[in-house]
């Protein structure tokens, strides 16, 4: 049963996460869960409109800085704010006040619009998160704090144990693929009361694991490829998204995309750290 059918805007905040990394459409721009919902609830509601403030490397003082007071201003019927998780990255990081900016966003945010929609964050199976579980944790366990000090909902992926399948997240093991952000679309949209399309949590289906050769093959390409370039930037303090705009920064009607076909249910290429 639908809770709400007639949600006429939406506007979503944060980092590469929310941008679409690396969900490629095939001229190369990225697509992402936000743009599958706003295409979703476009299909539902003529003249939708929808803006997508979020830009990849941001942090959450960032996102406070530059989005926050833009998305506001929107008084957009949804907005969704997905935040703080590259804080939490970092190896040194200060958690009482990225609780404090994450709470200033939300506190802003929460009363100028019809309904706030926050997040916890799926992470990948690996060491990568283990390492920095307790942070993560922590962040979340503010976010449902918040959530429920502001009537926001709050939509739990770091509780799915599907979207912590390895072969769910790109080769850089930092950004879903495009089915994880299908999946996660899904749950954003059931959140929000939408009658399900398909069930987002189903495990994929079991496939061969590669041997110990492909997957140290593999933990080298990543090394140089993604790790290497990532550790630079923090050592500079330069960050991805550097002079980067909005990918839609302006509240405007928003056309549904079509599909060309249905979604394979994994990449083809299984990359794990164990």
């Amino acid at each position: 049963m639908e809770i709400n059918a007639t949600y006429t805007s939406f506007v979503a905040l944060g980092d590469s996460f929310t941008e679409g990394m690396s969900d490629l459409r095939p001229d190369g721009s990225y697509q992402g869960w936000a743009d599958l919902l706003a295409g979703r609830l476009a299909a539902r509601t003529p003249g939708f409109r929808y803006a997508n403030l979020a830009v990849r490397g941001k942090l959450i003082g960032q996102i406070v800085d530059e989005q926050v007071e833009a998305a506001a201003a929107m008084n957009a019927d949804i907005v969704t704010l997905v935040g703080g998780l590259n804080d939490t990255l970092r190896p040194k990081c200060d958690m009482g006040r990225v609780r404090a900016l994450l709470g200033e966003a939300v506190e802003r945010l929460a009363p100028s619009c019809g309904q706030l929609v926050l997040m916890r964050s799926p992470g990948r199976n690996g060491p990568v998160l283990e390492r920095f579980r307790p942070r993560m944790e922590e962040l979340f366990g503010y976010v449902d704090e918040l959530a429920a000090r502001h009537g926001a909902l709050v939509v739990d992926l770091y509780g799915a144990p599907a979207l912590a399948d390895p072969r769910l997240w790109d080769v850089d093991r930092l950004h879903l693929t495009g089915e994880g952000h299908r999946r996660v679309a899904e749950a954003v949209a059931e959140t929000l009361g939408l009658a399900p399309a398909f069930d987002w949590r189903a495990p994929l289906a079991p496939g061969p694991r590669p041997g110990w050769a492909s997957r140290r093959a593999a933990d080298v390409r990543f090394a140089r490829q993604h790790l290497a370039p990532w550790i630079g930037r923090r050592l500079t303090g330069r960050s991805s998204g550097d002079g980067r705009p909005p990918k839609r920064p302006e509240l405007l009607p928003y056309e549904p995309v079509v599909a060309a076909g249905p979604p394979a249910t994994a990449p083809a290429e299984v990359t794990e750290t164990g």
